[in-house]
């Protein structure tokens, strides 16, 4: 009986312990969110709420258009203003995402009596959006590596100058929301990867695609994710849930990125989406091999295996056949003049000079990084080798999109932007074990 009595008491004790952590973790979260947004007032609370630089303001038109007219309007608006005398079709030229969260979010604040003007919800959703790229964060941290890293990793970013050099109110471009929109759909990634639940993967999927619509770095996430999942296969981690991970961000996630204007048929036509097609094949082919190795002898097995490979092998030398001869044709092969230039530094002083006498597609000095990251350039080694200790499919995928955006930073220091989560979220698993190991 009081064995009994003790258990319950230790029950109890372990559930308050939780139900209190919980509401710590939750309040902890909403001073980081509260952080990231007042953090970038200063240019309001020092001048004044107006839109700043040629991009931002020009976004800033769009979405007065839009809030004015209406999205179908929008969508077929042609406007002799831009590239003047020539004009420009807005809506089949534009990525739709910042314009429509702009304007969704002017609707529903004045359908709610709260009549504030779009050239204000244009200033804030920056600033607004930092805090949910912080719980973003903590979220993909979380799934990695725990509660502790993850607040680390959201705190980390709220302050970060290189988020906040494209977060400051004002900023209204592109990467205001998209950052929000990478992070949150390696989040679901690393999710559907940890539960293995359709559900998550159809959100994965929908995330991708409102990135697709915010910002022509989506291809950094349809290459990256891609190069995880043959990772996975070639070192012997696959699993059903790294199938579910994937084919449903492939299929429903290209469906969906084709009906945005902007970007159509080069969905399926342009070489920064051939590997993630070459590789949903691979995954197709092992999964197959897995399932007829459950149902057979291993002597029917191994000819059954040679069999499947051997059609295997075919149909993607087929499949890169008919890519090659498809691309073929294009003095580029297929790829953007942007993403020559990631792949081949030289390219765009070569071939595209408009691209590179603008100053943030220059590499970047050394000291740029101690500027755009700070002492995370030192605490990000640690995280790598905390990764591995042990290392799981989520934690193989945050090394991965490390050190990817750390060759892209090098070759164009706008890109410093798409680094910066990285390193805060290796940062934070950093500095979590050394707390653990510290307070043990």
């Amino acid at each position: 009986m009081a064995e009994l009595e003790a258990s319950t008491a230790a029950s109890d004790g372990d559930r308050l312990r939780k139900a209190s952590g919980g509401v710590l973790c939750a309040f902890t979260l909403l001073l980081i969110g509260v952080l990231a947004f007042s953090i970038r007032l200063f240019s309001v609370i020092k001048y004044e709420s107006v839109i700043h630089e040629f991009d931002p303001y020009f976004n800033y038109r769009v979405t007065q258009y839009l809030s004015k007219r209406g999205i179908y309007e929008f969508w077929n608006w042609f406007d002799d203003r831009t590239w003047y005398p020539l004009g420009r079709v807005i809506g089949g030229t534009v990525y739709p995402g910042l314009t429509l969260t702009a304007g969704t979010i002017w609707w529903l604040l004045n359908s709610i009596n709260i009549p504030l003007s779009v050239e204000t919800v244009c200033v804030f959703t920056a600033p607004i959006f930092s805090a949910y790229a912080s719980w973003a964060t903590y979220l993909l941290t979380k799934e990695a590596k725990g509660h502790g890293a993850g607040l680390m990793a959201a705190t980390i970013l709220a302050m970060v100058p290189s988020y906040i050099s494209r977060s400051v109110a004002g900023s209204y471009d592109n990467e205001a929301v998209a950052i929000f929109a990478l992070i949150f759909t390696f989040y679901l990634y690393v999710k559907t990867l940890n539960t293995g639940s359709l559900f998550y993967a159809t959100l994965n999927a929908l995330s991708y695609f409102y990135m697709v619509c915010s910002w022509g770095g989506y291809t950094f996430i349809i290459n990256l994710i891609p190069m995880h999942v043959l990772l996975c296969i070639v070192t012997g981690r696959y699993s059903s849930r790294l199938y579910i991970a994937y084919s449903p961000l492939v299929v429903l996630g290209t469906l969906l990125a084709a009906l945005v204007p902007v970007v159509g048929f080069n969905a399926v036509l342009t070489s920064e989406h051939f590997a993630s097609f070459l590789v949903f094949i691979i995954l197709h082919v092992v999964a197959l091999v897995y399932y007829i190795k459950g149902l057979l002898s291993p002597r029917l097995f191994k000819v059954a295996m040679t069999f499947v490979l051997t059609v295997g092998l075919a149909l993607c030398f087929a499949v890169v056949a008919i890519l090659v001869a498809l691309v073929a044709s294009s003095p580029t092969k297929g790829w953007s003049g942007r993403s020559l230039s990631l792949l081949d530094p030289t390219y765009a002083s070569k071939y595209i000079p408009i691209i590179a006498s603008v100053s943030e597609h220059q590499p970047p000095t050394w000291p740029s990084y101690f500027m755009g990251i700070n002492v995370l350039a030192f605490l990000v080694p640690a995280g790598i080798i905390s990764c591995f200790l042990p290392l799981s499919d989520a934690s193989s995928f945050l090394v991965l999109y490390l050190v990817t955006s750390v060759y892209f930073s090098g070759v164009m220091v706008r890109l410093m932007l798409v680094l910066a989560p990285a390193a805060c979220i290796l940062s934070g698993i950093a500095l979590s074990e050394a707390f653990n190991v510290l307070t043990q």
